[in-house]
């Protein structure tokens, strides 16, 4: 019966405890899009990353254009009759090895901007994602969610910590 009794008072005790630090936690959300989207490093960062997709594309379409116009030429040619068999046939290949650097480069050129974008943008997130840190450190949050991935079904507009996160990075 003892044994009873301080099993139920230390269940009772230890469930004490677990509530009243559930009720200790402090919880708040951010939407993280909102905040990038109102960043002018990310605007800037943006603008840089589609300026090098441009060049990228233009280059790209010099590159087909060339192509193009240097199979027209050899169709031509042969068209003409102005070509032989074994001249033609050496001056495909030369085409093909182009077509071959074409492909080669819009892959690189997928690649470039990717690590442009990663090298623009990482610093700009790891800033947000320190500036969430400190608030979180100086305002007692034990979590702090981010209500754009789709994951809070629900927040209370008071656990919104975002106009503490802009102020932290000076927007």
């Amino acid at each position: 019966m003892m044994n009873k009794i301080i099993k139920s008072l230390l269940f009772f005790v230890a469930f004490a405890a677990f509530t009243v630090s559930v009720q200790a936690q402090k919880f708040g959300y951010i939407n993280s899009q909102e905040l990038i989207g109102q960043m002018a490093e990310v605007k800037e960062a943006n603008a840089k990353i589609e300026t090098l997709k441009k060049q990228l594309q233009k280059k790209g379409q010099d590159m087909i254009t060339t192509l193009q116009a240097k199979y027209t030429a050899l169709q031509k040619k042969q068209t003409d009759g102005t070509v032989a068999p074994k001249e033609f046939e050496a001056e495909a290949a030369l085409l093909k090895e182009e077509e071959s650097k074409l492909a080669t480069f819009e892959q690189t050129s997928q690649q470039k901007i990717m690590e442009k974008s990663d090298e623009l943008l990482s610093p700009i997130q790891l800033k947000i994602n320190n500036a969430i840190k400190e608030v979180a450190t100086d305002n007692g949050y034990t979590y702090i969610f981010d209500i754009s991935l789709g994951l809070v079904l629900y927040a209370d507009p008071g656990t919104d910590v975002s106009a503490l996160v802009k102020a932290k990075l000076g927007i």
